[in-house]
């Protein structure tokens, strides 16, 4: 089994980079979701009821990342890695009430545009500890603007069944995943619970739920009722829709695409 895939968002529900490699740290992969858009009371947006943010893609700048609307690439604004304006402002995503930064008025007022309403953009900082359900973690752990995880792994023969039983296949970028494996059965992953890509050791902690969000077509931004009506037929458990599996790792290290997946125990 290889490590065939690695993704991150850096700004939460906009779309996803492929990187060769990337470096971990204490919140998951360096730059994924430190970024996350919110409106004027300050709570979080996501595709699930904004689904235009589906048609802004990112590319990785030497400054920071080029946020492009994929109707029109030459409309783009760059997001600097540092925050211009760093404002601290109180942000809500689910049930936490956190400290973020405000970074830009002009990227804000870009974001709007694109999006028909208000939008700001905010940065998680170092200074802010945005802690995971305990129920969750066996120990206290650091999350960015992802909803629950660090990391969500998924294998590509899982979406290459999904993709089996419907009428139009859907791409992983669907599914949000940060670590794609190659050469497993179909769920293999649902029966693992401490794995090695490459030389880093993770925790196989829970199954990740799904939502409407993945019937969000990432082209076209349109909200169907797939791949969620079939994934309800055969991916049930306790009346929540599952597919992949949510990790915790290290704080520090390094994943490359084409490191070998290790299965060190499988559940019992």
């Amino acid at each position: 089994m290889i490590l065939s895939e690695i993704w991150i968002y850096p700004v939460k529900s906009l779309g996803g980079i492929r990187l060769k490699k990337s470096q971990i740290e204490q919140r998951g992969l360096q730059y994924d979701r430190r970024w996350m858009l919110v409106d004027e009371n300050g709570t979080f947006l996501t595709q699930r009821t904004n689904p235009a943010m589906a048609l802004l893609g990112m590319i990785q700048h030497k400054d920071g990342f080029l946020m492009f609307n994929k109707t029109k690439i030459e409309d783009s604004a760059l997001l600097p890695f540092e925050p211009v304006s760093g404002q601290h402002i109180n942000v809500k995503i689910w049930k936490d009430h956190i400290q973020a930064l405000t970074v830009c008025d002009s990227l804000d007022a870009w974001l709007s545009a694109q999006l028909g309403k208000i939008a700001r953009i905010v940065y998680m900082p170092e200074s802010t500890h945005r802690i995971m359900n305990p129920d969750d973690s066996p120990v206290p752990a650091l999350v960015s603007f992802a909803d629950d995880f660090p990391f969500l792994l998924i294998s590509q023969a899982s979406l290459d069944d999904l993709n089996s039983r419907l009428d139009e296949p859907v791409k992983m970028e669907r599914f949000r995943p940060n670590f794609v494996v190659s050469q497993t059965a179909p769920f293999a992953e649902d029966h693992w619970e401490n794995i090695k890509l490459g030389a880093a050791s993770f925790l196989v902690s829970k199954p990740c739920e799904r939502c409407v969000l993945i019937n969000v077509n990432q082209d076209s931004a349109i909200k169907g009722t797939e791949p969620l009506k079939t994934l309800a037929t055969y991916r049930r458990s306790d009346k929540k829709i599952m597919f992949g599996q949510n990790l915790t790792g290290p704080s520090d290290g390094i994943v490359n695409e084409g490191d070998p997946v290790s299965i060190l125990s499988k559940t019992k």
